[in-house]
């Protein structure tokens, strides 16, 4: 769309993934947080945002759909609607917007555009759609080569986008705002500037925001409006931002001059200031704690490793993420953080340790909410899209997690779709369990479900932690007779210290060993002891996968560098008071 309407010139080398600029978005091939664009077609300005699919990033998505006035409903035409198309497609119907069906990728070999399409009208009755909801313009393009079509069909070699621009103009109503009307402008994102400070972004729903004119800031208290000369107002032009001197009614702008702004303030006219309605979001259903890292390798690769600095990084991410809430705890050093679901906070994690800082965190933990006088936990409905001879392996996964199968339809393309509903604790590492047990070929959507009596205890790792009893480096002797009892996730050569988990074992219990033992040098020769060291390869502990691994007395120790997962009380004898204490 941005090269079909001249944002690209025809020398100017194209971007892959131009709105996915973030690196874990490109790393992971998700979208993380919602990008804004502008393009002109025929006289017609056309503000594009860009949203995640993933439920956990909910904030962003009902950000985004507050910026807009419709939507373009995107569907690969041999995969059909994905899981997460269902989440994101029902929070645009409860705002009614209506809705552009691009049916993509149409020249693919495997394309089954006839089913998809009655696929994606099944997902709209599902919702609920009204009859003007379900009465949508359908698009079908070859999106990488800039064609389509109005229709069901294979556009033409020399088509162009212009029948999905042309649907957009048609379909999607103009602003509903008035230009003429006092100001009213919503702030649904933040961003920062080294040279303009703190930036809010959002959208003008009533009047014109000028350059130069007094503005009111109304924020969340009932202090009285923040009034202030707007002395710096930028736009949306293609991909970047350029200065402009106004923005009217349906507008998207960036502003700076107001370091005190928060999402969900309301810019108005500073004569007579009115409020909008504030942003709601769902509410968070996971927990874990942020804290000082207290190894005895603390300090060696990071640059930020006081509590302080954790702190203003928290505090700082709060401010521009609706969806993540921070809270003091008993102890100064450790802050405990709420989100959506896990990834969100792996991807927060893994964020600050790109950005050089060094913490150590919790087993995420379900918020629970107190109903009728009844503890009531959160309730995650999964989508999981999976090939036909793994369904049996995911019934059998969701059992023991107190999970239920609620629909199940096998497609032509020999996969399964299997939806299932289970307490969100009893997802935590549901997913990684099941892309070990499929080979990397499932894909798992979850998302919020509303909440259910607690289910009592759950399973959660089938063995205990195999734990080192001193520091010092790994040797291959020492884990050549480690590896016959346990799942290694360290080789040889690596720095170890007490406290420091090594390896799952098969039992459910933790095992106290020497990793740096080596070999004893003798003038013997014999069979046996020349006997050549095979070291099976580690385990891959990534983040996700050790936050979802850990049990309640153990941590992860995330560093720039490296990721280990440690006991929290590190000596034996520590621990053994620990437990006497419980």
């Amino acid at each position: 769309m941005l090269g079909a309407t001249g944002v690209f010139a025809a020398h100017q080398e194209r971007v892959d993934r131009v709105m996915d600029s973030n690196d874990q978005e490109r790393e992971r091939g998700i979208t993380i947080l919602a990008k804004a664009a502008s393009v002109e077609w025929n006289g017609t300005r056309i503000n594009l945002v860009d949203t995640p699919g993933h439920a956990d990033f909910g904030g962003e998505v009902e950000r985004a759909l507050e910026m807009v006035d419709g939507v373009l409903l995107l569907v690969d035409a041999a995969e059909g609607p994905m899981p997460q198309t269902r989440y994101v497609l029902s929070k645009a119907l409860a705002r009614s917007l209506p809705a552009v069906v691009v049916i993509n990728k149409v020249d693919r070999p495997d394309s089954r555009i006839d089913e998809v399409v009655d696929e994606v009208y099944e997902l709209f009755m599902d919702l609920d759609a009204s009859d003007n909801e379900i009465d949508f313009p359908i698009i079908s393009a070859v999106a990488r080569e800039g064609r389509a079509m109005v229709g069901i069909g294979m556009p033409d070699d020399d088509a162009d986008l212009s029948p999905l621009l042309d649907a957009v103009v048609e379909t999607i109503p103009a602003p509903q705002g008035n230009p003429n009307e006092p100001l009213q402008a919503i702030v649904t994102n933040l961003d920062a500037s080294d040279y303009l400070g703190r930036l809010a972004i959002g959208r003008v729903v009533n009047g014109t925001l000028r350059k130069g004119e007094q503005i009111a800031l109304i924020g969340a208290s009932d202090e009285p409006p923040v009034r202030r000369k707007l002395a710096q107002l930028l736009g949306f032009v293609g991909v970047s931002r350029e200065e402009v001197e106004e923005r009217t009614a349906g507008d998207l702008f960036v502003l700076a001059g107001f370091p005190e702004v928060e999402i969900g303030d309301t810019l108005a006219d500073s004569t007579n200031p009115k409020a909008l309605p504030r942003l709601e979001v769902d509410e968070p259903v996971l927990r874990m704690t942020f804290g000082v890292n207290t190894s005895p390798m603390s300090g060696r690769s990071g640059q930020f490793v006081t509590s302080r600095q954790i702190r203003q990084r928290l505090e700082k991410e709060v401010l521009g993420n609706v969806s993540i809430r921070i809270a003091e705890t008993s102890s100064p050093e450790v802050i405990e953080v709420a989100g959506r679901g896990e990834l969100q906070l792996a991807v927060l994690i893994e964020s600050m340790r790109r950005e050089g800082y060094e913490l150590q965190v919790s087993r995420p933990e379900v918020i629970l909410r107190e109903i009728d006088g009844v503890p009531h936990e959160p309730v995650e409905r999964a989508v999981v899209d999976i090939p036909d001879d793994y369904v049996g392996t995911i019934t059998q996964a969701a059992a023991p997690r107190k999970g239920t199968v609620i629909d199940m339809r096998r497609g032509d393309s020999g996969r399964t779709i299997v939806t299932l509903k289970a307490p969100a604790r009893g997802l935590l590492g549901f997913r990684s369990l099941l892309m070990t047990a499929t080979r990397g070929t499932a894909l798992v959507h979850q998302h919020f479900d509303g909440w259910m009596p607690w289910a009592g205890e759950l399973p959660h790792r089938q063995g205990g932690a195999m734990v080192a009893d001193r520091a010092g480096s790994s040797t291959g002797f020492a884990l050549d007779n480690l590896q016959k009892r346990a799942e290694l996730f360290i080789g040889p050569g690596e720095d170890v210290y007490e406290g420091m988990v090594i390896g799952e074992v098969t039992r459910d219990e933790h095992m106290v060993v020497n990793p740096t033992k080596g070999k004893q040098l003798t003038n013997i020769r014999t069979h046996s002891t020349d006997e050549a060291i095979k070291l099976k390869p580690p385990r891959d502990m990534n983040l996700e996968a050790a936050i979802e691994w850990i049990a309640n007395d153990e941590l992860v120790e995330v560093t720039p560098d490296a990721i280990r997962i440690r006991k929290r009380y590190l000596s034996d004898s520590e621990r053994r008071i620990a437990n006497k204490r419980k």
